[in-house]
This record gives structure tokens, C-alpha cells and sequence, in this order.
């Protein structure tokens, strides 16, 4: 049974236990719902802001470094991340350093933006399409609970946009859906020439629009649809700036209309909608007909997996057990559920909400018979899968099996609750991740990055500080500024946003064998315009040189710095200082052969 949306008389399910948000009439849903984003966004402002434990992972400091170069495209993604990082760096930079010593603070900030974002984006989908305030506002406070959502709010990669472009492309393409059909309420149309509508048995008679894109309602009716239309184009324009699967949308849409509303792909609003997905690919193509098509050959070996014309038949079980752990379990059950038992509905809400989720999925599911992928891949199947899930465990707690139902998922929200506080605060796993990894060896002095996921976002800023110590001294000894390199890609956008100055750096990764990047589309580099550096003295960071490499003139014995936290190491690197540059060889230093 649905919930009544009377904000007076509000009916509670029959079974359901005597919950307190049963009891809350729209507005307070709304008003609840409100506080809950505006605290989440409070609190982690101040998170941020005041001795946050977390630096800028590799992955933001790339996209910082991204930033410095504004384009129309890059090397692996769109070009929105590295776009809002920089406005945000351009308007709260100074005093992001002043707060924070660094510019983390003003990296970040568009990702809690996008967290509070695709929050309020949920509670309007689960509104508009359940039907209920109260289910609404479950959505936002359950999506609260689940560590992926959190670190949306702490971490500026390019999920944060893009799910939120998602969300609110759904809302848009769902509300014109909802615009496009007739409306007994909706004044009927006046007859060709101007005539009244004829009126039989004291009743209007239902007037059929000749025109096949007003669909049976008005002008002005059809003109609100498509407005909804357009705020779900441009969404997925941005979105697919921010990350290309935001296309897997318009596909979603296209299947759900052509297997439930055929008649709506013979209206405008659909099509408005994809030409928008596709406006958003142009900046994206034209940069890469100009450099290669690097992005193309990046995400053709993304997909093609590292076991070449191999299939991976365990593939999707391995897909499978790591989404169970990226849902922690319970939701991913839930999800599974509630995904087989809406398979065949018949209500078009719950239909939309399968064929948005479900078959966006799947195309990850069939992909990793390839390639083993990343866990964050299928993200978006969970944006409008989360409120199929909530309608799911809506209509049990009506049921019989209520009782069983509301402890599993109570168990998700304590397990959920739990992670997410130890991600923000890995300080209070740190001693018993330590013991379990065991101790360090000269092998493996580090362990605890076995066990620890934030240890890669730990140990920046003291790097930074010996880089800087080594610079000093190199400035002092030769009387000129080294540049500072890193030998892997994900290395040297961290030294440029802590290091002193923010100098401009440089990845040798593709001499040695790493894979390409951004890095090798920028020029002039170390890698490809050897005559731009000759002499120059570098500071890398990363793996040593062979000696009879002939890459510098000479190179120092290297400094060895670790990241300790409470005596546990964290983090350790290699820093080198190599004088006179001389260029890299055509074949790439260590064995393999650099890949995109």
C-alpha cells in the first residue's frame, strides 16, 4: 500500500511498525530532509576545513594538475572535474591555504556541493516517483548510511558530479515523462479556428490535439514537459563531461520507453533529451582528433582487460562479490531483490526505476568477462536502483516479513555508520589494522596499506616537506631551480599541490614502462622533448634508474622518506636527485610495454 500524500491524513502501511516517519506530514518531510543535507554539508565543511587526516588522494591531485591546464577534454575523462576544481580554486584558493596550509580545502569544496546535490536530486526522484514524502525522505537518510555516499562528500574525483548529473537527469527525463500525459485537471484545448470544445450531457468531450507533439493537452502543458526534457539534456551533457557511462542513461530511457511508452518516442521530448548526451560528447571528440584519440585507445584497453582475447569466466562472480562489498552486503542484496521482483511491473514508476538501474548494470556485469574493471564502474545503476530499493523495503514493512526486513537493513545502516565514521577517521582502526597486517619487513615495510584503504590518501604533505628540504638544498649547491618529476603518473600532482610554490611537474612514467597519461600530451616533457631539459637538474620521486640508464650525468644516493602514524609506517618513497639530464632512451627503461 501507498503512502497517502494528504500532509493531514497520512495513512500508515498495514504491518508497518509505528515509525516515526510514518507520522511526519509532507512539509515536515521536507523540512527534515532539508536539515539532514544542510548538516551533512555542515559537517563536512568543518571536517574539511579543521584537521582533516585525509590529504588529496593521487587521483585529486591529478585532476588539480588538470586544473593548471584547462581544456576541452583530457587524457581519461571529460574535462568537468578538472573545470569546477578550478573555479573553486580560483574563488577559495587563498583561503583554503590559510585555513588549511594547502589548497585541499578548495579542491574538495565542489564535491560536497555534488554531495548535497545528488541528496536533494534523491529525495525529488523518490517523491516523484513513489509517490511519497515519507519514502522520500528514508531515500536521503538511508543514502546517508552508505560509505560510497559519504566519501562523495570528502572526495572530488569525478564521481561526485557525475552522479549528481545522473540524478538529476533521471528527475528530469521522469517529470517530463509525468508532464507528457493528459491531465484531467488540464483545461482542454479549443477546437481548429478558435470554437469552444462541443459539451455533451453537460460534460466536456475529451478533444484530440492534431498536432502528434501536444499529445492530447495543452500548450502550455506540453511546453512544462519539455522544459523538463531540457534540464535532463543538460544534465547529461555535463555528466557525460564529467564521465562517458552518463550515455548509458539516454539507453536506459530508450528501452523503457520503447518496451512501456512507444508513443513518447514519437514526441520531441525524448530526443531532446539524447541530443543533449550527445552535444556533451563534442568537446570530448574534437580534443581527441586533435591529440590521437588517446582517450579512445585509454578506454579500448580499459575494456579489453589485461588478459587480451581471453575471456574471464569467473569474470562476473568476482563483479559480483565486489559490488556486494561496495554495498556492504545488505543493500546490494536488497538491490538484487528489488530488482528481480520489479523485473515485470506493471507500474510505470517502478518500471523507469528497473530499466535505469538493471540494464546499466548489466553492461558492467557482461564487460568484466574482459576486464576485471574498477568497483565504482556501475555507481550510477545505484542512483535510481537506491529508491527501487527503498520502494522494495517500503512494501515489506506492509508485509508479513516486516520484522526480518527492518533488522537487515537496520544492520546495513549500523555496519554503514560504522565504515564511514573509520574512513573519515582512520586514526581509530589504525592499531588493530596494523596488528593484523602484521610487522614491516624489508620486503614489505608498509603492510598496513594491505588492510587500510585511506593509507594512500595519507603521507603527502610530509613527502612535500622532504621535496622541498632536498630542493633547498639543490638551489643552494647549484644556484638553480630543479624541476620536480615523479617516475609513475599518480605521483607528481601530489608533489605539485604540496610542495612549496606549487611548481609545475613531470612524470617519467612513460620511460619506464608505466602507462600513459596526461602527462605525455602536455608539452614540452622530459620523456619526449629531451632538448627542452638538457642539463637541468630533477628531484623525482619513484623507483631508481638503471645505472647504465645514461639519463642524467649523475645521480645521487637516494633519500628514503616514511610516513609514520603513531609509530605504525604508512607510507614510504624513494627520492632522487639526478644532475645534468640528458634524455631517455627510445625503449623504456624496465621491461614491458608502456600501455594506455
Amino acid at each position: 500500500m501507498v503512502p497517502s500524500l494528504n500532509p493531514v491524513a497520512v495513512r500508515v502501511p498495514a504491518g508497518a511498525p509505528d515509525s516515526f516517519a510514518w507520522k511526519l506530514t509532507d512539509r515536515a518531510c521536507k523540512r527534515t530532509a532539508f536539515g539532514l543535507i544542510l548538516a551533512s554539508v555542515v559537517f563536512h565543511l568543518l571536517y574539511l576545513a579543521f584537521n582533516c587526516p585525509l590529504d588529496l588522494s593521487p587521483d585529486e591531485a591529478h585532476y588539480w594538475q588538470w586544473s593548471r591546464h584547462l581544456a576541452w577534454s583530457y587524457y581519461s575523462k571529460g574535462p568537468l572535474v578538472a573545470w569546477l576544481i578550478r573555479a573553486s580554486c580560483e574563488l577559495f584558493g587563498p583561503a583554503s591555504e590559510a585555513l588549511t596550509g594547502s589548497l585541499m580545502f578548495a579542491v574538495r569544496l565542489p564535491a560536497v556541493a555534488c554531495h548535497a546535490a545528488l541528496l536533494a536530486g534523491w529525495y525529488v526522484l523518490a517523491a516523484s516517483t513513489l509517490k511519497s514524502h515519507r519514502a522520500a525522505l528514508a531515500t536521503v537518510a538511508l543514502a546517508m548510511t552508505l560509505p560510497p555516499v559519504i566519501a562523495g562528500a570528502v572526495l572530488m574525483t569525478i564521481d561526485p558530479p557525475f552522479l549528481a548529473c545522473w540524478c538529476w537527469a533521471a528527475i528530469g527525463v521522469w517529470k517530463g515523462l509525468e508532464r507528457g500525459k493528459p491531465n484531467p485537471q488540464t483545461p482542454f484545448p479549443r477546437k481548429e479556428g478558435g470554437a469552444e470544445p462541443e459539451i455533451e450531457g453537460g460534460m466536456l468531450s475529451a478533444v484530440r490535439s492534431p498536432s502528434p507533439l501536444r499529445g492530447g493537452v495543452g500548450e502550455g502543458f506540453f511546453a512544462r514537459s519539455l522544459l523538463w526534457w531540457l534540464l535532463a539534456a543538460i544534465c547529461s551533457a555535463l555528466g557525460v563531461l564529467a564521465k562517458y557511462p552518463m550515455v548509458l542513461l539516454p539507453c536506459g530511457v530508450f528501452g523503457y520507453l520503447l518496451f512501456t511508452r512507444r508513443d513518447e518516442l514519437k514526441r520531441p521530448g525524448f530526443w531532446v533529451f539524447a541530443l543533449g548526451s550527445a552535444l556533451g560528447l563534442v568537446p570530448v571528440l574534437l580534443w581527441n582528433w586533435a591529440n590521437d584519440w588517446v582517450t579512445f585507445r585509454h578506454v579500448g584497453t580499459q575494456a579489453a582487460g589485461t588478459s587480451g582475447s581471453g575471456i574471464r569466466w569467473l569474470g562476473p562472480l568476482t563483479f559480483a562479490v565486489g559490488q556486494a562489498g561496495f554495498l556492504i552486503g545488505v543493500w546490494f542484496v536488497v538491490w538484487v531483490v528489488a530488482a528481480w521482483r520489479a523485473r515485470r511491473a506493471t507500474d510505470p514508476a517502478v518500471a523507469f526505476l528497473w530499466w535505469t538501474s538493471v540494464p546499466v548494470w548489466s553492461v558492467f556485469a557482461v564487460a568484466s568477462f574482459k576486464a576485471s574493471g574498477q568497483i565504482n564502474w556501475p555507481a550510477a545503476a545505484y542512483v535510481t536502483g537506491f529508491v527501487l530499493c527503498v520502494a522494495w523495503v517500503r512494501d515489506q514493512l506492509g508485509g508479513r516479513n516486516h520484522k526480518f526486513v527492518a533488522r537487515f537493513v537496520s544492520g546495513g545502516v549500523a555496519v554503514g555508520l560504522a565504515l564511514s565514521t573509520l574512513v573519515h577517521y582512520p586514526g581509530l582502526m589504525r592499531s588493530a589494522l596494523a596488528s593484523a597486517a602484521g610487522a614491516p619487513t624489508e620486503k614489505d615495510p608498509t603492510p598496513i596499506r594491505k588492510l587500510d584503504p585511506t593509507a594512500r590518501l595519507r603521507g603527502w604533505k610530509t613527502l612535500a616537506r622532504e621535496v622541498d628540504a632536498i630542493r633547498a638544498r639543490v638551489r643552494a649547491e647549484t644556484g638553480e631551480e630543479p624541476l620536480v618529476a615523479g617516475t609513475v603518473w599518480n605521483v607528481p600532482g601530489a608533489l605539485g599541490v604540496y610542495c612549496s610554490g606549487h611548481p609545475e611537474t613531470y612524470s617519467f612514467g612513460l620511460a619506464m614502462a608505466d602507462r600513459h597519461s596526461q602527462y605525455d600530451v602536455w608539452h614540452p616533457n622530459p620523456v619526449a622533448d629531451a632538448q627542452a631539459f638538457r642539463g637541468r637538474t630533477f628531484v623525482f620521486v619513484g623507483d631508481g634508474l638503471p645505472s647504465d640508464a645514461g639519463v642524467f650525468g649523475r645521480v645521487e644516493q637516494p633519500t628514503l622518506v616514511f610516513h609514520h602514524e603513531e609509530g605504525i609506517p604508512v607510507a614510504v618513497w624513494w627520492v632522487w636527485v639526478g644532475h645534468d639530464f640528458r634524455g631517455f632512451p627510445d625503449k623504456p627503461l624496465w621491461p614491458g610495454r608502456p600501455r594506455y
